[in-house]
């Protein structure tokens, strides 16, 4: 049996240095198998345990070019990778996963809850009105007048949200849907 050194670097002090030297060299992990153990641990660290289904759906949200999915849009990325995941799977790891701090959800207009990583930097988003694409921002001069006019008001912001929403001036934006 090879073990990969990733894995042999893991296990238990009960496992003395005879037994361990007696082992072959530990076989250098492929890179795909370090990658699923570190969302093991980022699934384990947030109180989750680390099943396929979850996995998987972390792997979603880190490769999309997309950083705004809906609980569908994941549900297809899965069915495209031959990946045997339910739709009320996803939509329950999606809540799981909002629970434990790493996803966020945002309701824009369209109706439907859309879900980013929660990367803890807050940005605002404009929201296209045509086809309903995302883009993130920040600007600094918003945040300190938003913070201005609730001292002004006499309030101490502790949160917000906002989302601005506007139609593309883009002659031939990609996005847009042919009408």
């Amino acid at each position: 049996m090879v073990l990969c050194k990733a894995l042999t670097e893991r296990l238990p002090p009960r496992y003395d240095a005879l037994i361990l030297a007696a082992r072959p060299a530990p076989a250098p992990c492929s890179p795909a198998l370090k990658h699923a153990m570190t969302h093991a641990d980022e699934l384990k660290s947030s109180g989750l345990k680390a099943t396929l289904p979850r996995i998987k759906i972390l792997e979603v949200f880190q490769k999309a070019p997309r950083r705004h999915l809906t609980a569908e849009d994941v549900f297809k990325v899965l069915l495209t990778d031959g990946a045997d995941v339910g739709l009320a799977t996803v939509y329950r790891v999606l809540m799981q996963f909002e629970q434990a701090g790493l996803l966020s959800r945002n309701h824009f207009e369209t109706g439907k809850s859309v879900f980013e990583l929660n990367e803890g930097k807050h940005h605002d988003h404009l929201v296209c009105l045509d086809c309903g694409r995302v883009e993130e921002f920040f600007d600094a001069e918003i945040e300190k007048r938003q913070k201005a006019v609730a001292q002004a008001a006499g309030f101490e912001l502790q949160d917000h949200a906002l989302s601005l929403y506007a139609a593309c001036t883009k002659k031939n934006c990609e996005f847009r849907t042919a009408k």
